[in-house]
């Protein structure tokens, strides 16, 4: 069975950091985890969510207490206390550090039955519902939950290449800045506002205005 899986195919990405937003003076940056998969481990095969990093180090630690120290986890990218969203080479290290973490992660067959790895992986659940749900205490299952998260459009590499001039960050739950400006381009802005200004123009041109969808 274990040869079987380790067939099967479980790339994931973790990319388009995006700040998010407390109130005006506090903020954190967040990831969006994209999964494909034909692993029979998984019932949803596309997925796609977003964690920060405080999240991460949530996972470990409770996959580590899950596997009762049977299996050595890969390490995250360290904490650091001068994490600044003014730094892009600070954001694209972290954001890469977190990619190979969850890449060695889903490489170890033992650990795929963690109901926690997939509902972090493919739910749109706090780590506090996690928790919960896979000890049986909501009213939804964990399939339930993974089912309920929705699907979004995938868009290229190329097309998620950010301008990741920040303002501040911190490894804390929420962090303190003068002017949290996010200088990141979510790719979802405009959704639908561009479209009401084509019918005030009374021109015969049309302008096709291409959207595309956003995460949650």
């Amino acid at each position: 069975m274990d040869n079987a899986v380790c067939q099967q195919v479980i790339s994931v990405w973790v990319r388009d950091p995006r700040i998010q937003k407390n109130d005006f003076w506090h903020a954190y940056i967040d990831y969006e985890i994209c999964l494909h998969t034909d692993s029979v481990c998984f019932t949803k095969k596309i997925s796609s969510v977003r964690r920060r990093y405080s999240e991460f180090v949530w996972l470990r630690q409770k996959i580590q207490a899950n596997s009762m120290l049977m299996t050595r986890l890969p390490e995250l990218p360290p904490k650091n206390p001068f994490f600044s969203l003014n730094n892009a080479q600070q954001i694209t290290e972290r954001m890469k550090g977190l990619q190979k973490f969850l890449e060695q992660i889903l490489q170890n067959p033992l650990l795929l039955s963690d109901s926690c790895l997939h509902l972090f992986l493919q739910s749109q659940l706090s780590v506090s519902k996690i928790q919960a749900c896979a000890a049986g205490r909501t009213h939804y299952s964990v399939a339930q939950a993974v089912q309920r998260c929705g699907l979004r459009r995938f868009h290229s590499q190329e097309d998620l290449q950010k301008d990741l001039s920040m303002s501040c960050d911190s490894d804390s739950d929420s962090s303190e800045c003068r002017d949290p400006e996010p200088r990141i381009k979510d790719l979802a802005i405009n959704k639908a506002d561009n479209t009401a200004s084509l019918d005030l123009m009374g021109s015969s041109q049309e302008e096709t205005l291409s959207c595309s969808s956003g995460s949650a």
